[in-house]
């Protein structure tokens, strides 16, 4: 079956950078726009970033624009995010995607900024 395992979550300082890492099995992995989601609580899961199969195509949502950068690497099945310049609005649970014939989700990493 399909699975997406995300790491890479923590506690950081403001101004800290992450990488979050999401391995994907099950699937052909080239063949889906990954992307990645986050939740804060008390809040609806919001859209941050996706990247399509081959990489040409890349979004971000406005907030994280210039500070997080997603990338694939195919051969190995995973997908990342890099993220600098962490601020406190930036804490939340973050959820990898798989969008294709089927919208597959991980079960989410917790990031947490403290100020």
């Amino acid at each position: 079956q399909v699975q997406l395992v995300e790491s890479g979550g923590g506690l950081v300082q403001a101004g800290d950078s992450l990488r979050l890492s999401c391995a994907a099995s099950g699937l052909t992995f080239s063949q889906y726009t990954m992307g990645w989601f986050r939740q804060a609580p008390g809040k609806e899961r919001e859209f941050v970033s996706a990247v399509s199969g081959s990489g040409g195509k890349i979004d971000y949502v406005n907030s994280v624009k210039g500070r997080f950068t997603i990338s694939r690497d195919n051969a190995k099945n995973t997908v990342y995010l890099q993220m600098n310049s962490l601020k406190p609005e930036d804490t939340a649970t973050y959820y990898c995607t798989a969008r294709g014939s089927y919208d597959y989700w991980g079960q989410g990493t917790q990031v947490t900024v403290s100020s």
